[in-house]
């Protein structure tokens, strides 16, 4: 056959569908699990909201009867007289501990949780890497009056000999100042809290360590970059949004933790400015120990706390948000 004669021509272009149509497809090919999904997922999402809705009004009408019957300032007094007449009391003292307390607890945690993601995903043999994993998973199931009970056994007998050395060192800065007495302090919260939130902001990192693309750390080994350069260059910025992520559910445990608290400080309305001090308070620590015995007036006066609560975690909740927003670039869901 001569090669000149054969057919050469490209085959006529496929026609595609307009918009309109592709949409009217996409419509009419809907299944119906399809539709039930669509409809739970939203209807999930509303829920959520609704009830969200519900406790910030049911908080702030309590709220509201409390305040219009405090004589003192609720933001600003160093106090908490609801029983006597005329009532005072407000939470400045409360605001002061909680935010402190949780603060050590992530300066402390946040590091070493990332430090140990990072040794069980990228260091550890598998098999020393799954036992270390499974010993934080099961930190992560024990209940909090167990750690609290620790803390006033164990850990405040032996916070003494730390409590001297950094009075010794750094007692001049006037943070690290201490004159003796127990060591039930914020300090020693601040250090129980961080033990408790460790397993929580460790698992979430780990898990999204172990989603960085293989073919990244690889590329960059390929360089000839060394092991620490691999995770700051390709772990790190990979994982940044998802320990993000997990330090703000590490905060969230940490601002309203109650029983542990309770169990260790030696609550006391008055602000220290040395953190080896005793005494202080949080509000999930004030709710725990004072709603049973309380009058009307004093339950609604906790409830009043724990919406200034509920609004200081709606706000470090949507910090959070912003910040894994500002960086989405750089997260593992737009890798």
């Amino acid at each position: 056959m001569d090669i000149s004669t054969q057919n050469t021509e490209a085959p006529p272009p496929t026609p595609q569908p307009s918009a309109a149509a592709l949409k009217r497809t996409t419509r009419g090919a809907t299944r119906p699990g399809d539709r039930i999904f669509l409809g739970l997922s939203r209807g999930s999402g509303i829920f959520l909201l609704v009830i969200m809705a519900a406790i910030a009004a049911f908080l702030t009408y309590r709220a509201a009867i409390a305040i219009s019957k405090d004589h003192g300032n609720f933001l600003t007094t160093f106090e908490w007289n609801t029983s006597l007449e005329p009532a005072s009391f407000g939470i400045a003292v409360l605001a002061f501990g909680t935010v402190v307390s949780a603060l050590i607890a992530m300066i402390l945690a946040v590091p070493v949780a990332v430090g140990i993601a990072l040794f069980i995903t990228h260091y550890a043999p598998r098999r020393l890497g799954g036992t270390i994993a499974y010993v934080i998973d099961l930190l992560a199931a024990v209940p909090s009056i167990v750690y609290g009970l620790w803390g006033a056994l164990v850990l405040v007998p032996h916070m003494s000999g730390l409590f001297g050395w950094l009075d010794h060192y750094f007692g001049w800065t006037g943070i690290f100042e201490w004159e003796g007495g127990a060591p039930r302090s914020m300090l020693t919260v601040g250090i129980l809290l961080a033990i408790m939130i460790l397993p929580i902001i460790t698992n979430v990192s780990r898990e999204v360590f172990r989603q960085v693309p293989q073919m990244h750390e690889e590329a960059a080994l390929a360089l000839g970059a060394t092991r620490w350069e691999v995770i700051r260059m390709s772990v790190l910025p990979f994982g940044r949004s998802g320990v993000i992520s997990a330090s703000m559910l590490g905060l969230g445990r940490a601002l309203g933790e109650t029983m542990a608290v309770a169990t260790i400080l030696s609550p006391t309305f008055e602000i220290n400015a040395s953190l080896l001090d005793p005494g202080g308070g949080t509000f999930a620590q004030n709710i725990a120990s004072k709603f049973n015995e309380a009058t009307p007036l004093g339950q609604d006066a906790l409830i009043a706390s724990g919406l200034v609560l509920f609004v200081i975690t709606l706000l470090v909740n949507g910090a959070a948000r912003m910040i894994i927003n500002r960086r989405k670039e750089y997260s593992g869901a737009n890798a």
